[in-house]
Order: structure tokens, then C-alpha cells, then sequence
């Protein structure tokens, strides 16, 4: 099953729009935070779709900013990372995720895009949908888990 992830829209709906529009047949949506107002009027405009969301630092507080979830018997631990060090560190996540029994790190707040298999856990950073830091287009991930394993991509947003 594909889940789609993304962060940090920062105000910008027509890119938020248009990841939603370019998985039309996916079902499962994470947002890492800094654009909540975005997907209040997704979610108004996709009633059909589960969206999984975190409030990032420049968020009105209507999430938590960490959650975990499960889908597809993957523990999932998400969080927008501002609180996490994650600048400097990938430790304070590392040790919350697996405190919690997560398969899966994600997290967001850097505008970089990033991904790393340690451990047995999977940190991945979907980067910036519209304001990306990291000299490459603005993106957003997908991670697909099946009975064969867990595996994920970055794609560039059209």
C-alpha cells in the first residue's frame, strides 16, 4: 500500500493540490506540518481521503506536533522535527521512535529532502513542497509498505 508524505507548503494550496491530484488512487496521506490551513481545505475538497497531519512551528496548534500512527502493521512515528533537533541531530527522533515501537521516522521542518535506512527504522524527510533549502525542486515522498518490505522514493512536485 502507498502512503504519500509531504511538509512545509507554507501557504501554497496549488502545490498541495497538486500531489493530492497526482494520487488520485492513493487513500492515505501524511503531512509533516507549516501548512495546515492547506489541508483543512483538502480535506473539505477530498472527504474520501485519510490525511494524518502534525502541526509544524509556524501552525496554529489544531495537532499535536507528534503522533504516532499505524498503517499496514507499520508503527509510524511523525513529527514536523522542530522540537527534535533534527538541524543538528537525527538522536532525540531515533530515541522517541523507538521508544514508541516505530518502523518508520518521518519528519519534516528542514525544507531538505532526505532519507536513511538504520537499524531496521526508516527516517525519511519528504522536504519542501513549495520552499525547498536543499537547491533541488520542491517534493514530497511516497513509501510504499508491502509484505515484501518497506520501500520509498522522493518525487519532484509538477
Amino acid at each position: 500500500m502507498r502512503v504519500i508524505v509531504f511538509s512545509d507548503t507554507h501557504g501554497n494550496l496549488s502545490a498541495a493540490s497538486s500531489i493530492i491530484e497526482a494520487h488520485k488512487f492513493s487513500d492515505h496521506f501524511i503531512f509533516l506540518g507549516d501548512g495546515l490551513e492547506e489541508i483543512n481545505v483538502l480535506k473539505t475538497k477530498y472527504p474520501d481521503k485519510n490525511f494524518y497531519c502534525v502541526a509544524g512551528n509556524c501552525d496554529k496548534r489544531t495537532e499535536p506536533t507528534t503522533k504516532v500512527i499505524e498503517l499496514f502493521n507499520t508503527k509510524i512515528f511523525m513529527t514536523h522535527g522542530h522540537l527534535y533537533n533534527v538541524r543538528e541531530s537525527h538522536e532525540l527522533l531515533l530515541r522517541n521512535a523507538i521508544r514508541e515501537g516505530a518502523t518508520i521516522i518521518l519528519y519534516g521542518h528542514t525544507h531538505c529532502r532526505y532519507f536513511k535506512q538504520q537499524n531496521g527504522l526508516y527516517i525519511i524527510n519528504p522536504g519542501s513542497a513549495s520552499q525547498p533549502k536543499d537547491d533541488l525542486p520542491p517534493c514530497y515522498a511516497f513509501i510504499d509498505i508491502t509484505p515484501c518490505g518497506i520501500s520509498c522514493a522522493h518525487v519532484d512536485v509538477d
